[in-house]
């Protein structure tokens, strides 16, 4: 990957005051490079500048990484090219992820580079329902989507699929309202627990990340 594609990463990540392990960096470059390679053939991400990947798909992803920590294993429900699953399957060596989504090519793409990378990460294609059991999909300690983003469609979703005592997460843009936030956590039988706000540092896109319990 280009030197701007590694300065956008570092720079993305000390802004966010994140640390990554050995390896992580280069892992995170090669996991670029396939994602930009299969992009040709098949439809995985609009994004396809080096140094605006680095920060719109990889350090957003990474953003999670304070609510994922100590987790055991993570569902990431509408994973597309494996968004936020596989960059904190990176960081998280530890961590057992699980990507699903709809479309079978995209969810190729994710068992092949999780092969490559030898990363434990599990692709599975179907469209989440609120059927675990049926899907074929676990119930995890962190459960979250990138894909949707309103909470009154995810949440009562995401539930379905957290373990006892997991936290189900919600990533939302610059219009995150508390008091909303947690009026569509209580319809979904869910208590708002923490919501936490941050900016990614090249582009200065305003983020917030929402955790739920059941």
């Amino acid at each position: 990957m280009d030197r701007d594609f590694q300065a956008a990463l570092r720079r993305s990540l000390s802004g966010l005051g994140l640390a990554l392990g050995a390896g992580a960096e280069e892992r995170l470059a090669r996991y670029a490079e396939r994602l930009l390679a299969w992009n040709r053939k098949v439809n995985l991400t609009a994004v396809t500048d080096p140094a605006e990947l680095a920060e719109k798909h990889l350090a957003d992803s990474l953003a999670l990484l304070p609510e994922v920590a100590g987790a055991r294993a993570l569902l990431d429900v509408g994973s597309g090219a494996g968004l936020p699953g596989i960059p904190l399957a990176i960081a998280c060596p530890e961590l057992s992820v699980t990507c699903c989504d709809s479309a079978s090519k995209k969810v190729a793409f994710v068992k092949a580079v999780a092969a490559e990378l030898e990363l434990r990460v599990r692709g599975v294609a179907v469209r989440a329902a609120g059927d675990p059991e049926r899907e074929g999909l676990p119930r995890a300690d962190r459960v979250v989507s990138r894909a949707l983003a309103d909470p009154d469609r995810w949440l009562p979703l995401g539930r379905n699929y957290l373990a006892s005592g997991g936290v189900l997460l919600a990533m939302l843009g610059r219009g995150a309202e508390e008091g909303e936030l947690r009026r569509s956590g209580e319809a979904a039988g869910l208590r708002l627990v923490g919501v936490r706000r941050f900016a990614l540092p090249l582009s200065g896109a305003q983020r917030a990340v929402a955790s739920y319990r059941a």
